[in-house]
């Protein structure tokens, strides 16, 4: 059986060492689409190397697992930003958020791809494909990339990141 994670590991770690381009991107949906292809084409075109994940990438994956999946490739190191898609964009936001260090954002236009970079510090963009169209996503991602982080929001940051839970007994 061929281990397509095994692999987008190890591309995901040559291509960060070779240090090429502006680094590497996580792409994951839960169905193969045309407008995935798009981005995958879009980002290659601003300089990014790019994985695709789950079925536009011939892999039986759901939206739980694709967004958990992106997430995990994003807090790990391997990509320096993920894109996730499903119908609506929640479920693998939703999925990519409960993997700790991930910070995705359901973004619906540029202004909200940019203000996500900027204020909130987003690792992972997490779109609909019911509502995207080739136009649309290329100017979500150009916003997206074009963003760097507000240094000045990093105590805002801090509040959200995940905090050790201690179990405590009610009696």
């Amino acid at each position: 059986m061929f281990d397509h994670e095994t692999v987008a590991r190890q591309e995901c770690a040559v291509r960060n060492a070779q240090g090429g381009g502006r680094g590497h991107v996580i792409v994951g949906a839960d169905e193969a689409s045309p407008v995935i292809t798009d981005i995958e084409t879009h980002l290659r075109r601003l300089g990014f190397d790019v994985t695709v994940i789950g079925p536009p990438a011939h892999q039986d994956m759901q939206w739980a697992q694709v967004g958990r999946r992106v997430g995990e490739l994003v807090a790990s190191g391997d990509a320096v930003f993920g894109v996730v898609a499903c119908w609506t964009g929640t479920g693998v936001s939703i999925a990519a958020n409960k993997v700790p260090g991930v910070r995705a954002a359901l973004v619906t236009d540029a202004q909200t791809a940019a203000g996500a970079r900027r204020w909130n510090d987003a690792n992972v963009v997490a779109l609909s494909l019911r509502l995207l169209t080739p136009a649309l996503a290329s100017e979500v991602l150009d916003a997206w990339v074009s963003q760097e982080f507000d240094p000045s929001e990093q105590e805002n940051i801090a509040q959200v990141e995940p905090t050790p839970t201690t179990s405590t007994q009610h009696g």
